[in-house]
C-alpha cells in the first residue's frame, strides 16, 4: 500500500514527464504551422526537434551529475523554471533562428528534469517495487505522445502555435512549484544528493549498450512505419488507427514491465524484452506481407519493446543508488544516441531495401542488444 505522500509524489512527478513528453511530441503536428508562419520548408523547421534531442542527449549526463552533488530536488526545480524561460522564447519566436535556440535551451534544461524525476522516485520506492514504481513515472512521457501532441496540435490549429508554448510553460511553473512542496529538503533520508566521491563512467558504461541497441532497434522502425505502411497501401485513417494501437500497446508494456521486473528480476526482464523484441518485428514484417493482424502485431511490437525500459531503469538504480541521477541521465543519453542511430540506419535501409528489410535490420540490432545483455549477465 502507497502512503498518501508517495501517491503525490507520482501524481506530480507522472505530471512532470507528461509535460516534458507533450512539449517535445508536440513539435511534431504543430511543424506545418510554424513553417507556413516563418515561411520555411518543414525540413529546415525540424531541425528544432534534432537540435532538442542532441542538446538533450550531449546535457543529461551533466546534469545528473550536477544532480547527485548539489541535489536532485534543486536541480529539478530550476531545470523547470529554465524550461518554462525555453518555452516562453519559443513562443515569442519571431524567426528561425530564434526558435533553433530556443529549442537547443529547451533540451538541455529538460536533460535535468528527467533524471532528476527518475532518481527522486527510485529514491522513494520500496526496493521491490522500485520497477513498477518508475514505470509509472514513464507511462507519462507514453501517454503524452497519445494525448497531449495531439491535444497540443489542435489548440494550436485554434489558437495559433505560439499559445501551445505559453501554456507550456505556465504548465512548467506550476510543477516547478509542485515539486518545490512534494520532495523534502532534508536529503538525509531521500538519497537527494551524494556523496562526493567519483565515479567512473567505466563502472556503468557496458551497461548502456543494450539501451543503445534497444533505442536503434525501436526507433529506427517507427520512425519510418508511416512510410512503410503508406507504401502497402494504407490510407492516412489506417495509419492513424495503427499508431494509435502503438500507443496503447506502448503504455500496457511499460506497466506489465515494470512489474515483470520486480517479480522476475530487471535483468530477466530486459532479456526477455530484446529476445521478445527481435521476433516481433519479424511478426510484424510477416503481417505487413501477408496483410493480417497488422494493428495486433504493431501493438505487441510497442507493448514488448517497452518491457526493457524500467528493467533498466530500475536495474541501474538500484545498482548505482548514490549515483542514481548520473547514471540514469547517461541512460536518457543512451537512449537519444539510439534515437539518432535508428533514425539514420533506418533511413538508409528504407531507401535501399523497403521497409520490409528494415524491420529485418532492426530484428537483428534487437538481437544484437539480447546478446551483448547475455554477456554482461554472465559477466564476472
Amino acid at each position: 500500500m502507497i502512503a498518501h505522500g508517495h501517491t503525490v509524489r507520482l501524481a506530480i512527478s507522472w505530471l512532470t514527464m507528461f509535460l516534458v513528453g507533450t512539449e517535445l511530441f508536440v513539435v511534431s503536428p504543430l511543424l506545418p504551422l510554424i513553417s507556413a508562419d516563418f515561411q520555411s520548408s518543414p525540413a529546415l523547421t525540424g531541425l528544432s526537434v534534432a537540435i532538442f534531442a542532441l542538446t538533450y542527449m550531449i546535457s543529461a549526463p551533466l546534469f545528473g551529475k550536477l544532480a547527485d552533488r548539489i541535489g536532485r530536488r534543486r536541480v529539478l526545480i530550476g531545470c523547470l523554471c529554465a524550461f518554462a524561460a525555453a518555452n516562453l522564447l519559443t513562443a515569442a519566436s519571431g524567426n528561425l533562428p530564434c526558435l533553433l535556440a530556443a529549442r537547443l535551451l529547451a533540451g538541455a534544461v529538460a536533460a535535468g528534469v528527467s533524471p532528476s524525476v527518475y532518481a527522486l522516485v527510485a529514491g522513494i520506492a520500496p526496493l521491490h517495487r522500485s520497477a513498477t514504481w518508475l514505470a509509472v513515472v514513464v507511462s507519462g512521457l507514453l501517454v503524452s505522445l497519445a494525448i497531449g501532441a495531439p491535444i497540443g496540435g489542435m489548440a494550436g490549429a485554434a489558437v495559433g502555435w505560439p499559445s501551445v508554448f505559453l501554456a507550456l510553460a505556465a504548465a512548467s511553473l506550476a510543477l516547478a512549484w509542485f515539486n518545490a512542496q512534494i520532495w523534502p529538503r532534508d536529503s538525509t533520508g531521500n538519497n537527494d544528493a551524494a556523496p562526493t566521491g567519483g565515479l567512473s563512467v567505466l563502472a556503468f558504461a557496458p551497461r548502456l549498450g543494450p539501451m543503445v541497441a534497444w533505442s536503434t532497434a525501436l526507433y529506427g522502425m517507427y520512425t519510418y512505419l508511416g512510410v512503410g505502411l503508406a507504401s502497402s497501401g494504407h490510407s492516412a485513417g489506417q495509419i492513424a488507427e495503427v499508431i494509435a494501437f502503438y500507443g496503447g500497446g506502448a503504455i500496457i508494456g511499460v506497466l506489465i514491465g515494470g512489474r515483470a521486473s520486480d517479480i522476475l528480476g530487471a535483468q530477466s526482464a530486459s532479456g526477455l524484452s530484446l529476445a521478445g523484441l527481435g521476433a516481433c518485428f519479424l511478426l510484424l514484417r510477416y503481417a505487413l506481407n501477408e496483410g493480417v493482424m497488422i494493428d495486433f502485431a504493431i501493438g505487441l511490437v510497442s507493448a514488448v519493446a517497452q518491457t526493457f525500459f524500467p528493467a533498466q531503469q530500475s536495474s541501474l538504480a538500484n545498482d548505482f543508488p548514490e549515483r542514481r541521477a548520473t547514471v540514469l541521465a547517461w541512460n536518457s543519453s543512451a537512449l537519444f544516441l539510439g534515437i539518432s542511430l535508428g533514425s539514420l540506419i533506418g533511413g538508409q535501409v528504407v531507401a535501399v531495401g523497403g521497409f520490409a528489410t528494415n524491420l529485418t535490420i532492426s530484428a537483428l540490432i534487437a538481437a544484437g542488444g539480447w546478446a551483448v545483455h547475455r554477456v554482461l549477465v554472465s559477466g564476472p
